[in-house]
């Protein structure tokens, strides 16, 4: 069987195909959505083979299910999960990448200025928990980036964090608790930064 020599118009033109029924202009929009990831990402990563960031991106067919089901369309020949008269499932991509990303770090500016505070740490907490369940349910990103991102951006500085406050007559001063905070903030921000470049369109 004759094989493509250009493997990434190959899958453009089978996502393309898959997504049909929707309009020509919200095509056109995938499909450019689609080829500057790849292009990014080659970018970022030149070492990558081709077929491993097209497997990254995810299988044609699924983009373009996920797409009519954004657009209102029902898939022919796909009978969603659940059977034939379930409704077509919700993407889970409707919080916008930079809201996880902030619910995990900008809390940490609020247990470090208000750290008498039971109600700003309760709150904090709260917040991070669900920027961390935000990232987890993303579709922009990676299951290896779900989870470096959540260890990184919420179980460290957690574990950090409570091991602070539990040794803070140990570590009395100034000097210690802002080189600390200093080190944690710059822990998450290098982490949302990172998160927001590789995540997926």
């Amino acid at each position: 069987m004759k094989t493509s020599a250009d493997p990434i118009r190959d899958y453009l033109s089978a996502v393309e195909r898959e997504a049909s029924a929707l309009t020509a202009d919200r095509r056109q929009e995938l499909l450019a959505d689609l080829a500057e990831h790849i292009e990014v990402t080659r970018a970022e990563r030149p070492d990558a083979a081709i077929g491993e960031v097209l497997t990254e991106l995810g299988d044609p067919r699924t983009i373009a299910a996920t797409a009519l089901a954004e657009a209102g369309h029902g898939v022919i020949g796909i009978s969603p999960p659940g059977g034939a008269g379930a409704p077509a499932p919700a993407r889970r991509g409707k919080v916008h990448p930079l809201v996880p990303l902030l619910m995990l770090t900008l809390p940490f500016l609020v247990a470090v200025f208000l750290p008498d505070v039971p109600a700003a740490q309760f709150c904090s907490t709260l917040f991070r928990v669900i920027g961390a369940v935000l990232l987890c349910t993303s579709v922009h990103w990676t299951a290896v980036q779900k989870t470096s991102g959540v260890l990184l951006a919420a179980v460290l500085p957690t574990a950090a964090i409570s091991i602070w406050i539990s040794s803070s007559a140990d570590l009395a001063g100034d000097t210690p608790a802002l080189l600390a905070n200093l080190a944690m903030l710059a822990l998450l921000a290098g982490t949302a930064a990172w998160l927001w470049r590789v995540r997926r369109p």
